[in-house]
Parts: C-alpha cells; sequence; structure tokens
C-alpha cells in the first residue's frame, strides 16, 4: 500500500515518539525525510540523523533519528505543522517568507536550490513550497 504523505508520516512519528519518551526512532528511508532530518539537526531540534543500511537493498534502508530534549526533560521541539499538504500545496516567493515566530521556529521550504531554511531561502532570494514549520 502506497502512503500518499510520507513527510506527513515523519512528523508524526517523530511527534509520537516525543511524546513516548523515546530518544531515537527509525522511519523509511527517503533523500526528502534525510533532508528535513539533516536540517532539523542543524538547526539543533534533534540530536542527529544517519542513513542504516547499505545501497545494495535500497527498500530496506532506514533513518536514524535521535531525538533531543531540554535538561527538564521536556522535548526540544514544541510544535511540528505540515503546511504544504497533497490536497493543497502552499508556494511563497521569497519576499512573502516570513519568519516562523519571529525567528525561534524554522520554515523548511522546497526551492529549486534543494530543501533550506525559510531564512535561508530569503538570503538566497529563492521561494518554494513550504513544507513544515517547526517550533
Amino acid at each position: 500500500m502506497s502512503m500518499t504523505d510520507p513527510i506527513a508520516d515523519l512528523l508524526t512519528r517523530i511527534r509520537n515518539a516525543h511524546i513516548a519518551k523515546h530518544d531515537r526512532l527509525d522511519v523509511p528511508y527517503s533523500k526528502t525525510k534525510l533532508a528535513i532530518c539533516r536540517i532539523l539537526a542543524d538547526q539543533g531540534f534533534i540530536s542527529g540523523c544517519e542513513l542504516l543500511g547499505d545501497d545494495a537493498e535500497p527498500g530496506r534502508q532506514k533513518v536514524r533519528i535521535v531525538l533531543r530534549s531540554t535538561s527538564e526533560g521536556d522535548p526540544a521541539i514544541r510544535r511540528l505543522a505540515r503546511v504544504s499538504k497533497p490536497g493543497r500545496r502552499v508556494y511563497r516567493r521569497a519576499d512573502a517568507l516570513k519568519p516562523v515566530l519571529n525567528g525561534l521556529g524554522v520554515g523548511i521550504v522546497s526551492t529549486s536550490k534543494g530543501l533550506l531554511t525559510d531564512a535561508e531561502a530569503r538570503e538566497r532570494r529563492v521561494g518554494g513550497e513550504v513544507i513544515c514549520e517547526i517550533w
């Protein structure tokens, strides 16, 4: 059975793992999911991510996500919101991309230059599809 929205599935798995107080989780591999996880790691929302499995078995590869919590034990991610959905795509020009929570959060944008944060997209003056917002 094919999945209609793998990015929403990734965000839901991260959200559920935080609620269940897991320290890591494995999700099926795709280039987009790995790129999103690398952005989350660069921004400090997760501790890291790595690709598990080898190239000989492309259908069996996984992305291991190491979750990050605050010193009080609260999740580092307070909210994950999927903006553009398969039924309603949301595109923004570079000048229409606004900071998420006045710069406290991060928006992930799919551009012609690859997946970028909202700040990088504004800096490079490229727009695209707003994938999600995290804070």
